[in-house]
């Protein structure tokens, strides 16, 4: 019996091990394939060595010495040099930075502030924050932080932001002059998240058109702009206007969201796809906040990324009108990995897609110093004045109307709105924004804030007409020769109106924060009144192929 069993297994081997054999090559066959992309990991170790053995090398024998920290950047540098200009590397000592401002908030006292004559004054302070439980009030003067003197030292914004920024429920300590009186002070301050606003302005600019701005998209933008679109829709908002100018983008799940309260249920907003990344399709779902009523979207060249997302879709499915300026023409998605020293790559995985096939990515095969030029380009060619450019891409896609749209360069808008290159222009743009008139407007608020009350914003846009005693001012304090050429600036009309105008936004914004700025300034916003003017006529349909 034993006998008889052994002579089978005999005959069965050598069977088995041939059956084996082959399995393992269609096995090692298939690895091959799966793994043809992917780094060996004795090859990944070989290269590291080679890369360190380098960096070790220039330390102990180059002629001077080098700083081996910048000697990784600049490697890494070359390694993406040949990559799309928005693969970065973030060292790590500026990526808790990088991602606060996508992370909608921050460790930190909750004050903002401007430096006034090399002084940090309180020109604002964030409700139920640290500094508001403290008793810090605007108008106060910061002069020290912790033990560091930071008044009259020529010390810079950053240097301050960094200083009062720190770890939650880590404690500071604040000495102020207080605005009210001259008595110096000393508050222990224990820090907390702060919140970054996404959703910079939401007002109503007529009984029936609401405005939302959006600086930014963050993982905080969707809960943002929906309370504010709620909250004008219940103060008769049944239009509305979103700006997007200026905004350069930021996660692509706050721009979906967005775009799911805009668009009826089920519509393809965008779609994303790589060489190593899957066909990811984002669908409007449920009943969003505005599916109905008339729609407009301020973009212009510095709308990028999330912003050409939703303005893309709505523009598709020919949801509402697009004005302004051809948009930056960012269609490349990255995600963000963390590096075992604190830092992050943010590499480009996919590109994105409009709902009509088109990608709006504009050619960087010049080279990363071109790509970030175009605005000069833009400039140069005429385009930001006629709006006349040259299609990158003639492949015509089509809207839900069968109206003909582009990719390759960005989002071209609906409606064109010239730069005006005399109010943007370089002279009057220092003036509005120089330290100088912020000085002027701040010494006005502070000398005049017991007479500065008024109910609410609509009350102050009517009521205030002092602009002209706070230019005098301005101009006053201003070097001979800076105030000459300022005021051949003011000599034009329009220049001098604008300027005042800017004037009273500023000193609105103290009084009343962002809304108040916007109420007043987009006044003599071209963008807005023409969004405004075709809300009221026949145009805007036409202009989105309904009628």
């Amino acid at each position: 019996m034993d006998v008889n069993k052994r002579d089978r297994r005999d005959v069965w081997t050598p069977l088995f091990f041939s059956v084996v054999l082959v399995v393992g090559i269609i096995i090692g066959f298939n690895l091959r394939d799966t793994l043809r992309n992917k780094r060996n990991i004795v090859t990944v170790i070989r290269q590291n060595d080679k890369l360190e053995e380098l960096i070790d090398l220039v330390n102990e024998k180059y002629v001077d010495t080098v700083n081996t920290n910048q000697l990784y950047k600049d490697a890494i540098s070359g390694i993406l040099k040949s990559l799309d200009p928005h693969t970065v590397y973030i060292p790590a000592d500026e990526l808790q930075s990088v991602n606060d401002d996508l992370d909608g908030g921050f460790s930190g006292i909750g004050v903002e502030f401007s430096v006034v004559r090399d002084t940090l004054a309180v020109t604002g302070v964030i409700d139920n924050g640290p500094a508001n439980h403290a008793g810090i009030e605007i108008g106060d003067q910061v002069i020290k932080v912790d033990n560091k003197l930071v008044a009259g030292v020529s010390i810079t914004a950053d240097s301050i932001v960094h200083l009062l920024k720190g770890k939650q429920h880590s404690n500071v300590s604040v000495t102020l002059k207080q605005s009210i009186g001259s008595g110096i002070k000393q508050i222990p301050i224990t820090r907390d998240i702060i919140p970054t606003y996404s959703v910079e302005a939401s007002i109503m600019l007529n009984a029936a058109t609401g405005f939302i701005k959006i600086n930014r998209f963050t993982a905080t933008t969707y809960d943002e702009f929906s309370a504010a679109l709620k909250k004008l829709q219940s103060q008769g908002a049944q239009q509305l206007i979103i700006d997007l100018r200026d905004n350069p983008g930021g996660y692509l799940d706050a721009a979906t969201s967005i775009a799911d309260d805009l668009l009826d249920d089920n519509k393809l907003i965008v779609y994303t796809k790589g060489t190593h990344t899957a066909k990811t399709e984002y669908r409007a779902s449920g009943k969003g906040l505005f599916e109905k009523g008339k729609l407009a979207i301020l973009i212009d060249e510095g709308s990028a990324s999330a912003s050409e997302i939703l303005s893309g879709a709505v523009q598709d499915w020919d949801r509402g009108v697009i004005i302004g300026r051809r948009s930056f023409g960012k269609g490349l998605v990255q995600e963000q990995y963390d590096l075992p020293n604190g830092a992050a790559l943010r590499l480009t995985v996919a590109k994105y897609y409009t709902p009509s096939g088109r990608c709006i990515q504009r050619s960087f095969a010049n080279g990363k110093e071109a790509y970030m030029e175009d605005f000069e380009k833009r400039f140069e060619t005429g385009e930001l004045v006629r709006g006349d450019s040259v299609q990158a891409d003639t492949t015509p896609f089509y809207t839900s109307t069968h109206r003909v749209v582009y990719g390759g360069g960005g989002i071209k808008p609906d409606v064109f709105i010239p730069y005006d290159t005399s109010r943007l222009s370089a002279a009057l743009q220092s003036m509005i924004y120089s330290q100088e008139l912020k000085t002027a407007v701040w010494d006005y608020f502070i000398e005049n804030r017991k007479q500065l009350k008024f109910k609410d914003i609509a009350e102050f846009s009517t009521s205030f007409n002092a602009q002209s005693q706070i230019a005098d001012k301005y101009l006053v304090n201003l070097g001979t020769d800076v105030r000459k050429a300022a005021l051949k600036e003011l000599s034009k009309p329009a220049n001098n109106d604008y300027f005042k105008l800017q004037i009273k936004a500023q000193l609105a914004r103290l009084l009343f924060r962002d809304n108040g700025y916007y109420t007043i300034s987009l006044k003599d916003d071209d963008a807005v009144n023409k969004a405004l003017g075709l809300f009221s006529s026949d145009h805007y349909l036409s202009l989105i192929g309904r009628k």
